[in-house]
C-alpha cells in the first residue's frame, strides 16, 4: 500500500480554508508558547533547577507532538487532498507515540520531584542532583522511544484491508480497525499492557499527591502552604487535563459516534494540551513570568 487517505473536515472549500486558518492559529500558539518556555528556562540561570529542567523537557514533548499532527492536516486542507504516504503515516505514528509516552513519563517524574521537594526538603539537592535529573529525563525519552518502536513495528508489520484512516492523522486505533492480519491480536495485547502501565503511573501520581497534601497541611504558616501549592498546582492541572482529554478519546462509553465527533475528540486530545500547558505554567509561576518578560524585553 503506497498511501493512506485521511479523514477530511469538510468537502466544502470554504470550510477547508477555515480549518486551515484555525489550525494555523492553534499551531502558532502552541509553538510560540512552548518555545518561550524552553528559551526562558535555558537562558535564565535561576531556573536551572530540577523542576524547570523537567518542565523544559515537557515543553519539548508538547512542541513535538503538535508538530507531528497539525502541519500535515493544514497542508491537506490547503491543497484539497486527503493523501498521506505510507512512510509519512509510519512517521506520524512513531513520533506521536514517542512524544505522548515521554510526556506521560515526564509528568510522573515531575510528581516525584515535587514529592521530594515538599516532603523531604533537606535532602532535596542531594537526591535530585544534576546526574539523577539527567538520568530520569533520559529514561523518560528512552521509554518513549522503546514504546514507539514496539507499537509502530507491530502495527506496520500487519496487512491492511483498506487505506482509509478514520482520523485527521495516522492514529493507532484507527489503523487497527483497517487491519486484516492476525498480528492485530498481538498489537491489541500491547495496547492493554500500555494502558496498564499508564494506569500504574496514574496510581503513583495520585498516591504521591495524597502524601504531598498531607505534608502541606502540616505546614504551620499559610505563606508556606501557599508556596507549596503554587509549585504543585500547575503540574496537577496539566496532568488532570491530559487525563481528562485522554479519557474522552479512549474511554468514552458511546459505542457509535460519527467520524467527525471522533475528530473533534482527537483535536481536543492532541492539540489543546500542548497549546494550553505553557499558559498554565506561565500564569501560575512567578519565576517563569519574570524570565519570559526578560526574554521578550518587557522587563
Amino acid at each position: 500500500m503506497a498511501e493512506f487517505l485521511l479523514l477530511e473536515f469538510s468537502n466544502a472549500r470554504e470550510l477547508q480554508i477555515a480549518q486551515f486558518i484555525l489550525f494555523l492559529c492553534f499551531f502558532l500558539a502552541a509553538v510560540a508558547g512552548n518555545l518561550l518556555i524552553i528559551l526562558a528556562i535555558a537562558l535564565d540561570r535561576r531556573l536551572h533547577t530540577p523542576m524547570y529542567f523537567f518542565l523544559m523537557n515537557l515543553a519539548v514533548t508538547d512542541l513535538g507532538s503538535v508538530s507531528v499532527t497539525i502541519p500535515k492536516s493544514m497542508a491537506n486542507s490547503l491543497m484539497n487532498t486527503r493523501l498521506i504516504s505510507y512512510f509519512g503515516c509510519i512517521t506520524q505514528v512513531y513520533l506521536f507515540l514517542l512524544f505522548a509516552a515521554s510526556d506521560y513519563t515526564l509528568l510522573t517524574i515531575m510528581a516525584h520531584d515535587r514529592y521530594i521537594s515538599i516532603c523531604n526538603p533537606l535532602r532535596y539537592e542531594a537526591i535530585m542532583n544534576r546526574g539523577t535529573c539527567i538520568q530520569m529525563a533520559a529514561s523518560a525519552w528512552l521509554s518513549g522511544i522503546l514504546y514507539a518502536v514496539l507499537h509502530t513495528s507491530c502495527t506496520f508489520a500487519m496487512s491492511f484491508c483498506s487505506n482509509i484512516v478514520d482520523q485527521f492523522f495516522c492514529k493507532l486505533p484507527q489503523l487497527l480497525k483497517i487491519s486484516c492480519s492476525k498480528l492485530y491480536q498481538m498489537e491489541s495485547a500491547f495496547l492493554v499492557l500500555s494502558v496498564s502501565a499508564a494506569f500504574g503511573c496514574f496510581i503513583f501520581i495520585v498516591a504521591t499527591y495524597i502524601k504531598i497534601l498531607a505534608t502541606v497541611l502540616k505546614i504551620p504558616s499559610s505563606q508556606g502552604r501557599q508556596k507549596a501549592f503554587s509549585t504543585c498546582l500547575p503540574h496537577l492541572i496539566v496532568f488532570s487535563m491530559l487525563l481528562f482529554t485522554g479519557t474522552l478519546v479512549y474511554l468514552r462509553p458511546i459505542p457509535n459516534v460519527s467520524s467527525h465527533t471522533n475528530m473533534v475528540f482527537a483535536v481536543i486530545y492532541s492539540v489543546v494540551p500542548p497549546m494550553i500547558n505553557p499558559v498554565i505554567y506561565s500564569l501560575r509561576n512567578r519565576d517563569i513570568k519574570v524570565a519570559m518578560a526578560k526574554l521578550l524585553g518587557l522587563k
